[in-house]
């Protein structure tokens, strides 16, 4: 390897670990292990309960409200998820701290788990609240992999959605599609289910919001569904082929 080739391996390393570095650093005090017998997905019938109804009748309501105040909120194509029927993968940018709420109201009663770093789960109330709005955690190591293969492909085969963040980190109000990471093309050819885009994009404040708001307002862009193609006989070059296509769709959204 010449230093020419060196130097552009060590940049793009480079490239790669500030964009799996969240900008935000969120307070975690608390212990989260995961072991083998962890349950992504709960079974248990009270649970679910009170999971849909604080999922259905309170929280959708009032992020509903709350995101229309603080981001005049407005959704495009969302004709293009609430029409799909059966399970599929979404994707978007990560670029707000309430944009897994935002995908939540564009898929409307759908059933939709959100996949998420561990360390949310280390922070104190916020670890419960979020496991009954159906956060799944993604283990850290290679031991713990199968398990949550095998939960979040059970959630694909039962005909519900799976969010991801192809980015991993959240960098606030960033306006380009960064590196995607393989995960969620992984499932969704591994389970033959399409990939939905979704595309945050920033507006300037109009009228009387301008007088008060300094940051700009949200658009959500939901893009056509996505079939994996099996042109390959290697899955991986599929799930690259996947990714490339969706990575290109959502830059020119």
């Amino acid at each position: 390897m010449n230093s020419v080739t060196e130097e552009r391996v060590i940049e793009e390393k480079q490239v790669i670990n500030e964009e799996n570095t969240d900008v935000i650093k969120l307070w975690e005090p608390l212990k989260f292990d995961i072991d083998e017998n962890y349950e992504y997905i709960p079974k248990g019938k009270i649970f679910n309960f009170f999971s849909n109804i604080l999922y259905n009748v309170i929280a959708l309501p009032i992020l509903k409200i709350l995101t229309k105040i603080i981001y005049d909120l407005k959704i495009e194509g969302i004709e293009n998820i609430r029409n799909f029927q059966g399970g599929a993968v979404t994707v978007s940018n990560h670029v707000l701290i309430l944009d897994c709420a935002m995908v939540g109201i564009a898929c409307g009663f759908r059933k939709v788990y959100y996949t998420t770093r561990e360390g949310s789960f280390k922070i104190p109330f916020v670890r419960k609240l979020i496991k009954l709005l159906r956060a799944v955690p993604i283990p850290s190591t290679m031991n713990n992999k199968k398990h949550f293969t095998q939960s979040i492909n059970e959630v694909l085969n039962e005909g519900n959605l799976v969010h991801f963040y192809p980015e991993a980190a959240l960098w606030p109000y960033y306006e380009k599609i960064r590196n995607f990471k393989y995960g969620a093309f992984n499932f969704a050819v591994q389970n033959n289910v399409p990939i939905i885009p979704m595309v945050f994009k920033f507006r300037e404040a109009k009228g009387f919001r301008k007088l008060f708001k300094k940051k700009p307002d949200v658009t959500l862009v939901i893009l056509k569904p996505i079939l994996p193609e099996y042109v390959y006989e290697d899955r991986r070059e599929n799930e690259e082929l996947l990714r490339q296509k969706v990575h290109e769709v959502m830059q020119n959204a």
